[in-house]
């Protein structure tokens, strides 16, 4: 495992995996580290919350495990859940063989055997190399009863099962929980963790990036798809592009051999960038050619 022990330490370990982010990120990474606190990462979808996590996983050495959220979710999906299935097969078997001891069955049938592990009980489980990157994607699309579970579970580190017990971390993991804002997290949930607003990076930090992630792109080309994008955020759009959409756009325009932008180009790979019908009519005509202009000014103006 690489050194963590200071700011600088964890934003040159991000930076080898190809996440560079600036200082004040890095510091709630480096206390999270530190204090063995959930991270609660917040911001408009894109600009590289989730990404953090995998960064994390791979510079440490450790399993990344992933709860992706959504609506309904409930303890079970997140913990464990019995393989009914396989209970079935195994009191078929028992009454061909004459076992007629049902608390033995019922004792047999309840056990690690019969259990399907899901994330939250994965992370809780000791892991080689160390306790695990746990990553609780998009937490804003579950329900205020699954938010008051994540509370105890992330407060104790432990589960609960009721036929098997309770199941505490030996060591806590490494906790990344992503929101994009869809609705409000409730303040307890928040109040554990080390909270920080993940916004859209300025040009020269979105030019790094693009450099980490298609460093074959020339440096032309990746400065007037930054320009492009960062100028097309500040349009009334339904939805903005992101980071990974801007990683996304210069990797397709090096696929078609693009070596500098044009109104034809733009159009013909709004697809990577815009994923609104609404929003890529916007962009036709010359309106493409405008903020490509505004675009290429504000290069030259520095």
């Amino acid at each position: 495992m690489r050194e963590t022990g200071s700011i600088d330490a964890v934003q040159d370990l991000l930076a080898g995996q190809g996440y560079v982010c600036g200082r004040a990120l890095a510091t709630v990474t480096f206390l999270a580290l530190r204090l063995g606190r959930p991270m609660f990462l917040e911001g408009e979808a894109g600009t590289g919350k989730t990404e953090i996590a995998k960064a994390l996983a791979a510079a440490l050495g450790r399993r990344l495990i992933r709860l992706q959220c959504y609506e309904g979710l409930d303890a079970a999906s997140a913990v464990a859940e019995w393989n009914f299935a396989a209970q079935m097969i195994a009191i078929r078997a028992a009454e061909v063989s004459g076992a007629t001891d049902r608390r033995h069955l019922r004792d047999e049938l309840f056990t690690e055997e019969f259990l399907i592990e899901r994330p939250l009980l994965a992370a809780m489980r000791p892991q080689p190399g160390g306790p695990p990157v746990l990553l609780i994607d998009e937490v804003d699309r579950t329900d205020e009863p699954f938010e008051a579970f994540l509370l105890e579970a992330l407060s104790d580190f432990q589960v609960t099962i009721p036929e098997l017990g309770t199941i505490r971390a030996p060591e806590p993991p490494i906790v990344v929980l992503t929101s994009n804002r869809t609705r409000e997290v409730h303040d307890a949930l928040k109040r554990r963790c080390l909270y920080h607003w993940v916004d859209y990076p300025t040009f020269d930090r979105e030019i790094a990036i693009l450099n980490a992630r298609a460093p074959e792109a020339s440096e032309t080309l990746s400065r007037e798809v930054v320009a492009f994008v960062q100028r097309l955020r500040s349009e009334d759009l339904f939805k903005k592009p992101g980071v990974a959409e801007t990683i996304d756009w210069a990797k397709c325009l090096l696929a078609l051999d693009v070596i500098a932008l044009s109104p034809e180009v733009i159009a013909d790979t709004l697809g990577a960038i815009l994923k609104y019908q609404d929003d890529i009519q916007k962009l036709q005509g010359s309106e493409a050619r405008r903020l490509l202009d505004e675009a290429r000014r504000s290069l030259a103006a520095g």
